[in-house]
């Protein structure tokens, strides 16, 4: 019943051919894959998404389909996935591809970059627009079929042991912060450290680092962040939304049926909703918990937003010059941007504006 549910909620129904679903699934042989996270199994919301992934392809399959899910580390280092699933030695991975712009830039575009797109804008390319496309041919030199799974929604601009008064005030921070955030913050003088989320209290408690963002107020409290920095700024404008990605080794891709491989698309599909709405869900709550706790919420100042929107632009241009992978995707990323940031604003950003001034 499970199994049957679950093909006429997420659409798999349709896929197949209509009455020969259940007949055909059974006909697969077993397969069991390995899914190697980039996060811990304490944060629920991210490494979550992968756990429901792998419900919905064993569900869907009637078992026959298994992929077990491994926590950073337990298989592979958490910034060590792209390397396993390219090599086979594991069959897939979850992971946040900005983790990834050492080996080229671009794997930022395919989760968050300053003054990025929005949670709903990035669904929109990547479905809609010429999102995956791109991404399908530019990963396919890593051996990799990637596929949109989960989204954090807009961040927070993370912790701090000082007061961020003006862009003066960033100069020499030593701030962990992930991905491609880091490549402008560095123009304004900070010293970016990426650190997985599993070492970030450690670090901001030690001094060796000055500040740190993580996600937002759910996974900030599990962390707990504000125990060892106070204060919290907002918004995190180099991550206007994070998407996560599956990682699928091509040629375990291409060995799977075309009804496997249907079901994998829509069991992502549903962890990638189910995501963002454990998210916003629960970051509510949570950020009521932390200002009762002694959280300091503050938005950054004006002449930090404004020195940072110029820096990307430098960073942006100077990729263009040189990375021709880049060159390639970005145009189109930012096309799609611009006319989501005029439709946003019209529509939901003023609704949004009016609802948070009255008393509900």
């Amino acid at each position: 019943m499970e199994r049957r549910k679950f093909l006429q909620g997420t659409g798999i129904a349709g896929i197949l051919a209509a009455g020969a679903a259940p007949a055909i699934v059974h006909a697969q042989e077993q397969i069991r894959w390995r899914l190697a996270s980039s996060f811990p199994k304490s944060l629920d919301t991210v490494f979550g998404a992968s756990e429901v992934f792998a419900k919905n392809v064993a569900d869907a399959t009637g078992g026959k389909f298994n992929i077990t899910v491994y926590p950073a580390g337990e298989l592979v280092p958490a910034f060590g996935v792209v390397d396993a699933v390219q090599q086979g030695t594991v069959e897939v991975a979850h992971t946040a591809p900005y983790y990834f712009f050492g080996k080229d830039e671009t794997f930022a575009l395919d989760c968050a970059v300053p003054f990025g797109m929005t949670s709903r804008a990035m669904t929109a390319w990547m479905f809609e627009g010429n999102g995956l496309k791109l991404f399908r041919e530019f990963y396919a030199q890593f051996n990799i079929v990637n596929i949109p799974c989960g989204n954090t929604g807009a961040q927070m601009g993370g912790w701090y042991r000082k007061e961020i008064k003006s862009v003066a005030d960033l100069n020499g921070l030593k701030f962990r912060v992930g991905g491609f955030g880091g490549r402008v913050l560095s123009k304004l003088g900070v010293v970016p450290q990426n650190i997985p989320a599993g070492e970030i209290y450690q670090s901001l408690e030690k001094g060796t680092i000055d500040a740190a963002e993580w996600i937002g107020p759910y996974d900030d409290l599990k962390l707990g962040l504000h125990k060892v920095a106070s204060n919290y700024y907002f918004p995190a404008w180099w991550e206007g939304s994070t998407q996560f990605s599956l990682y699928i080794n091509d040629k375990q891709w291409n060995g799977l049926s075309k009804e496997y491989q249907a079901i994998v698309l829509q069991a992502a599909s549903n962890a990638h909703i189910h995501c963002q709405a454990r998210y916003d869900a629960r970051n509510p709550t949570a950020l009521k918990q932390l200002v009762a706790e002694g959280a300091k919420l503050s938005r950054f100042p004006r002449d930090v937003m404004d020195a940072a929107f110029k820096a990307s632009r430098e960073v942006y241009d100077e990729l263009n010059d040189k990375n021709a992978n880049w060159k390639k995707i970005f145009p189109d990323y930012s096309r799609f941007l611009a006319d989501q940031v005029q439709w946003e604003s019209v529509a939901e950003g003023n609704y949004s504006q009016y609802m948070a001034a009255q008393k509900l």
